[in-house]
């Protein structure tokens, strides 16, 4: 366990208004892939803040209490940011209603508050969904810390807002790396079953998490306006972006699971804190955000 971290919201902003469509240049699918988030993060996102709310009278810890509220409020901040790029997206003829309605099927209908066809009791499906949001967090986690490296997205000249976003949304996983999985271990029961379900959690959210981004990816390309042909997702193009270190490796992925499956695992040994904090320091946009607090507690 590393030393306690105070999370902190960040009401941050970001002009898209010169932001390309393909802001890694010459890079559509590398691009694309990333595009992905934007997908799945708003609809998820304002998701697990209503799960966690759900949660919010089963917390009796409240340092726990604190850091639950916090991540509740970076949470809510990245969905709208995120939400802001679909709109630069359709502004730019790539309208992407006809996947996101699906994302929002996943998290409003089949994880809503109500348990599939009644047959598992409340308290039981809300440890679930709880199981799944940690299982989530841990590869976000995976995903800032990357991001917060990836230096071949710089050499590739990417887009200065996009990297900003996705950095500062970056750093915040890291950030709160360990809020969803502490709140699941407080809240999740006691001995075999709290991690039984800590298992199941990651089994779901693994091959769905994959589905989905390859789905996104698929759907990405083949209506992109700018890409003559409808070309579609090829997993060689994908891997030459791997090799260029404008997405991360297989392995740096898939090594997160057997990571998050040992019983002694705890997310405070995932990603660089130190990295994170740097880099909100720096975030042009994290910047803005603490001066117009600044001004206005002057005011």
């Amino acid at each position: 366990m590393t030393e306690h971290h105070a999370i902190t919201p960040r009401r941050v902003s970001f002009d898209w208004e010169r932001t390309p469509l393909h802001w890694i240049p010459d890079e559509p699918t590398a691009t694309h892939v990333i595009n992905v988030l934007h997908l799945l993060l708003p609809a998820g996102e304002r998701w697990f803040v209503k799960v966690f709310k759900e949660g919010l009278p089963l917390v009796t810890d409240p340092e726990l209490l604190k850091d639950v509220k916090g991540f509740m409020g970076q949470e809510a901040t990245h969905s709208v940011q995120h939400s802001y790029v679909l709109d630069h997206l359709a502004a730019q003829r790539l309208d992407t209603d006809a996947y996101t309605k699906h994302v929002e099927f996943l998290f409003r209908g089949i994880l809503g508050e109500t348990p599939p066809l009644g047959l598992i009791p409340a308290r039981e499906w809300l440890r679930l969904r709880l199981s799944v949001i940690a299982a989530i967090e841990q590869f976000t986690a995976v995903l800032g810390d990357w991001v917060l490296a990836a230096e071949g997205l710089d050499d590739a000249g990417s887009d200065e807002v996009m990297l900003d976003l996705l950095r500062w949304h970056g750093a915040e996983e890291v950030e709160h790396r360990a809020v969803a999985f502490d709140m699941y271990q407080h809240c999740g029961g006691e001995g075999l079953p709290r991690y039984a379900r800590r298992v199941a959690g990651m089994a779901v959210t693994a091959p769905v998490m994959l589905y989905m981004w390859a789905w996104g990816a698929a759907y990405l390309i083949r209506n992109d306006p700018q890409l003559a042909g409808r070309p579609r997702y090829s997993l060689g193009a994908h891997n030459r972006a791997v090799r260029k270190g404008l997405l991360p490796t297989w392995k740096e992925l898939g090594s997160a699971v057997p990571r998050y499956l040992r019983r002694s695992y705890h997310p405070s040994q995932e990603g660089s804190m130190r990295r994170a904090i740097e880099y909100l320091a720096l975030s042009p946009a994290a910047r803005a955000a603490a001066g117009a607090i600044g001004r206005a507690a002057i005011a």
